[in-house]
């Protein structure tokens, strides 16, 4: 049977949960007597439907007494997870089940497919494209939010990387979910709980819902069985890509990603001196910037040609002239927002190039220490073993140390540069 929460990959206690939250919801609907079809007898989601029927009547028994029928549902959610979980996936999928006519998430029904097409009109995303999230588009969307929904469902509002709300945004969401309006429902993805991911009093008020990161095996039944990948390529895409399901599709579907990932697993190579460490930083700086400028090549052009075909360019009639004139502020405005999400993509490229690059050197540190783990480079595991065997545990602890390090810094704003140089020469130090 189709499922909206198909693609949510080895998580099956959060989709557990999700289910019976998304059947209280439909209890919940169907207590106010608001319009929501039911299944026929002859509905294959008739099991699912009866979720709410049956988490009623098992508390109904338990006490005595009649039950919430929302008791599993509550206005605010976090989807916590290290990358590759899902976070994102999860929450979409989360809402398609509340949008869905059947309650249940049958992945069928129009609002199950408009929610996951994106096209559903009580369903608002916000993915941030800069380095963070505004107040002045937090509040925008609060005002959206408090609407009816036009359905007669839920209003849903779905905000991936909630970590990277300003303070100002983040009050602003505060007060919405401390106050939230009838039949709206915040769902927030954060990489974690901890206070500089999403504040404390944002945290207080919703329900967290933890993934963890999925088995290579698990990605690689998913990339074989809805990629068509074959079995020995997912297998080694899985491994690689450390559980993030997206990167391990690129990687098994892209050859530029490998070769992008073969020239940072040679790194550990090239460190013979100062020079060569430098030369190495710069490299990888170099193809993180090509590989963003080439990931917003086309929709920055696509942009700009729109807003100058909506500000009048190219016009010969009167007062043509004078609205191209006008058009100056509204380009600059968009210029730096162009320029925001170019930063973003090159340092999420640069992110993943140090994600492989940590891989190697834990694989040096397993083979220095024997431990009995499987590599996550498999085609450079002879070489991390030569690493282990040179650097001992502690050299390899290090420089693993240094990865990490660089990771941290780069998200705490040091420029990119800086800190990979820095980084470099930690690892040919050791």
């Amino acid at each position: 049977m189709p499922d909206v929460f198909a693609e949510l990959v080895g998580q099956d206690d959060a989709v557990d949960t999700l289910r019976r939250a998304a059947a209280s919801a439909a209890a919940v609907l169907r207590a106010a007597h608001l319009p929501a079809p039911s299944a026929t007898a002859d509905d294959p989601d008739d099991d699912l439907a009866a979720l709410a029927e049956a988490d009623e009547g098992a508390a109904a028994g338990s006490t005595g007494t009649a039950v919430d029928p929302g008791a599993g549902m509550t206005h605010a959610w976090i989807f916590t997870g290290p990358p590759g979980s899902g976070r994102s996936v999860a929450a979409r999928a989360f809402a398609a089940a509340l949008q869905c006519v059947h309650g249940t998430g049958c992945g069928t029904c129009p609002g199950c497919h408009t929610t996951l097409t994106g096209t559903h009109a009580d369903v608002r995303l916000v993915a941030p494209e800069g380095l963070s999230i505004g107040v002045g588009e937090m509040r925008a969307l609060v005002l959206r939010a408090a609407s009816t929904p036009s359905g007669g469902r839920w209003q849903v509002v779905i905000i991936e990387d909630a970590d990277r709300l300003t303070e100002a945004a983040g009050n602003a969401l505060l007060k919405a979910v401390e106050e939230p309006p009838p039949r709206t429902v915040f769902l927030l993805c954060a990489p974690s709980t901890h206070p500089e991911d999403v504040s404390v009093t944002i945290r207080s008020r919703c329900r967290v819902v933890p993934l963890r990161q999925p088995s290579a095996a698990a990605v690689a039944e998913v990339l074989v069985r809805r990629d068509g990948i074959a079995p020995d390529v997912a297998q080694w895409a899985a491994a690689a890509a450390q559980g993030h399901v997206g990167r391990a599709r690129r990687l098994a579907r892209d050859p530029e990603a490998r070769q992008r990932r073969d020239a940072v697993l040679a790194v550990p190579r090239r460190l013979t001196g100062v020079g060569t460490a430098l030369d190495a930083a710069s490299a990888l700086i170099e193809a993180a910037e090509a590989e963003a400028a080439a990931s917003v090549a086309e929709s920055d052009a696509t942009e700009r040609a729109a807003l100058q075909t909506a500000l009048g360019a190219g016009g010969t009639g009167r007062g043509a002239a004078g609205a191209t004139r006008g058009s100056a502020g509204q380009l600059k405005d968009l210029e730096k927002r162009q320029k925001s999400r170019a930063t973003r993509a090159q340092r999420d490229a640069l992110d993943r190039a140090l994600v492989d690059l940590a891989g190697f050197y834990r694989d040096a540190l397993t083979s220095a220490l024997r431990a009995p783990v499987a590599p996550v480079h498999t085609d450079t595991a002879a070489l991390a073993e030569a690493g282990g065997q040179k650097w001992a545990p502690e050299g390899a602890l290090r420089r693993l140390e240094a990865v990490l390090e660089c990771r941290a810094a780069i998200e705490a704003n040091v420029k990119p540069r800086i800190a990979v140089e820095a980084m470099m020469l930690s690892l040919w130090r050791g």
